[in-house]
This record gives C-alpha cells, sequence and structure tokens, in this order.
C-alpha cells in the first residue's frame, strides 16, 4: 500500500492518476462502522477494476476548530492506523492536513480540489460524513458538488447494544477500564504500541519482572487498574498481566508518573528496547495502594492465577468456534 501526506493541495503526479474509489472519513478507531466504509471501497473498487483509496485527516479537526476542548489522544494514531488499513487490502493511503485554510473550503472547493482532482470515480462514506466550510457538505447533497465526475455509496449507522457505534462511545467506554466491551465495538482488542524502557526494576524484586512499555504516541488510555493483555514482539503474542497507573503502595501521589507495566506469562528474555504493542482483554481489578510488598505479591499471585484461567477459556472459545 503507498500511503501520501498531504500539507497543501494535492499535486498530482502521473503516478496517481489512476481512477479511484475513494472512501472518505477521519476513522479514529477503525471501529465496525468504519470498517464498513472501507470494506465497501474495496469491494467496489475490486468489481469495477478501479484503484481502491482512503483519504483520512490529520490532526482531528478539533484541534483547528475548536482548541479549548480539541482531542489530542487517540485510539489509533497515523502509524497504527496505516497499519491496520493496509491489511484491509487499500491500495491507497491519503492523509491529508487538517487546517484552518482546509476548514474554510467551501463543499465545492473540497469536491474539486480533493476529489476530483484525485480522479474519484465513486466515493463511499458513511450517512454522518460531513465537509466543507461550516460542515454545508454532507452525504444527502453531495451530489450537487459532484458535477457528475463521481458516483457515491452512503453507509448507514451501525449499531451494537442497542446504541451508534462511535469513537466517542469507544473512548468512554476504555476510559473507563471497559476494554472487553471496547472490543467488541473496534471489532478487535483496543491497542497500543510502543518501546520496552528502562523502569525502576522494582517488579524484578518482587518476582514479577515488568516490560516497561513507553509510547511517543498519544493514545487513549485505561483506566487506571490490573488487565489481561498480550503483549505483541517480534512476531509472537505473549499472554500477560497489564498494571497501568502510579504505584501508590511505593510512590507518594498524585505527583506519581503513570506508567504501562506489563508482565509477561511464563517468559524468560531481554525485551529491553523492543518496539512492542499492548492488546488489552480485560480489566481485572482496580489499582489498589497495599500495606507492603508482601501484601502486593500476594495479590499479584491472584492476579496472575486469574490472567491464566481468563486466557484459557478464550482459548477453549476459539476451539469451539473453529470446530462449528
Amino acid at each position: 500500500m503507498e500511503t501520501i501526506y498531504l500539507d497543501h493541495k494535492p499535486y498530482i503526479e502521473d503516478k496517481d492518476s489512476n481512477e479511484k474509489v475513494i472512501a472518505l472519513g477521519y476513522f479514529d478507531g477503525l471501529h465496525l462502522g468504519h470498517r464498513d466504509v472501507i470494506e465497501q471501497a474495496v469491494k467496489i473498487a475490486a468489481e469495477k477494476n478501479l484503484e481502491s483509496a482512503v483519504m483520512t485527516f490529520y490532526p482531528h479537526p478539533s484541534v483547528v476548530l475548536s482548541p479549548s476542548k480539541k482531542r489530542e489522544d487517540s485510539l489509533t494514531p497515523p502509524e497504527l492506523k496505516t497499519e491496520i488499513i493496509e491489511k484491509m487490502g487499500v491500495d491507497l493511503l491519503i492523509f491529508i492536513h487538517f487546517d484552518l485554510a482546509l476548514s474554510q473550503l467551501s463543499p465545492q472547493e473540497f469536491i474539486d480540489q480533493y476529489l476530483i482532482k484525485f480522479h474519484a470515480k465513486h466515493i463511499v462514506a458513511g450517512y454522518d460524513f460531513t465537509f466543507g466550510r461550516k460542515a454545508e457538505g454532507n452525504m444527502k447533497n453531495i451530489d450537487q458538488f459532484s458535477r457528475s465526475m463521481f458516483s457515491y455509496t452512503v453507509v448507514p449507522k451501525v449499531e451494537r447494544f442497542g446504541e451508534k457505534v462511535s469513537t466517542t462511545h469507544i473512548r468512554e467506554r476504555i476510559h473507563e477500564g471497559a476494554v472487553d466491551e471496547a472490543a467488541e465495538l473496534l471489532g478487535r482488542p483496543y491497542r497500543i504500541t510502543g518501546k520496552v524502557v528502562h523502569g525502576d526494576e522494582r517488579g524484578r524484586t518482587l518476582g514479577f519482572p515488568t516490560a516497561n512499555v513507553a509510547s511517543e504516541q498519544v493514545f487513549v488510555m485505561p483506566a487506571n487498574g490490573v488487565y489481561a493483555v498480550r503483549l505483541n514482539v517480534d512476531g509472537r503474542s505473549l499472554d500477560g498481566i497489564c498494571s497501568i497507573g502510579t504505584r501508590p503502595t511505593f510512590y507518594r501521589q498524585p505527583d506519581a508518573k503513570t506508567t504501562v507495566e506489563v508482565y509477561v506469562l511464563n517468559f524468560s528474555g531481554d525485551l529491553y528496547d523492543k518496539q512492542v504493542s499492548v492488546d488489552w482483554y480485560k480489566r481485572l481489578r482496580e489499582e489498589i495502594k497495599f500495606s507492603g510488598s508482601e501484601a502486593l505479591i500476594q495479590q499479584m499471585d491472584k492476579d496472575k492465577v486469574n490472567t491464566e484461567a481468563y486466557f484459557r477459556s478464550l482459548h477453549d472459545s476459539d476451539e469451539k468456534k473453529s470446530l462449528d
């Protein structure tokens, strides 16, 4: 998959002249609704023998339009968004820098400069997608701006648990620690990425050596607590226990730094400086301040037993589904 970052109006090279089916949206999270949009674009492109493309934006429009309420963290920063979209079979990914100039384009100017100029022959977007100054363009009036240059498909609302699947709802569930419910809406476990860095190595002294995962990206983070997770490294997916929080048993609050530390079950080896990802499966408990190291160790032993039981049940369930 080719990826293009545009900071200004597109300059189209000869190689970009292929006629395209373009999926439009911000797509943070790439949840079930977003996947419907992109999968339909890929399917239509194959049927029409056209190039499939995703056109998305960075940073979040709120950074420009609502600075006091701007959304700086995300479910899928550009690098992770790229990785997921590539696996969906998309040919071209276009990141457009969202700035004040872009926000002031009329719907017609946006269509002319970013869709027609990119040789769009078919557009796919969710029913609530808007474009142009003051969101004056939408999927109900897009035809009047198309200049008869492209057709379009409107993807209806996707619902789960009786409500619309939305990035806002998923963010709320993650902030509350309900990562298992977020996974139902995402269609996969929630993932963060980062690098294993040196910490204070306290876990090692307690008999539970942990990988301290630090991310350069600003992810939406789960509520403090202890979770069943999988650590993905070097092509392997390893069951583990993740503690996210300020380690109140050992550090004075509220100045303590929030850390993400993963104890990998049945593992020995050096993970320092490795690029890893963490998939969040289930919250086991909230963060607790213990009376001392011995009480903490006893609880960590229980966490280990609970995590092993959780992944065992998950494995049995997956096996049953495969047999069915």
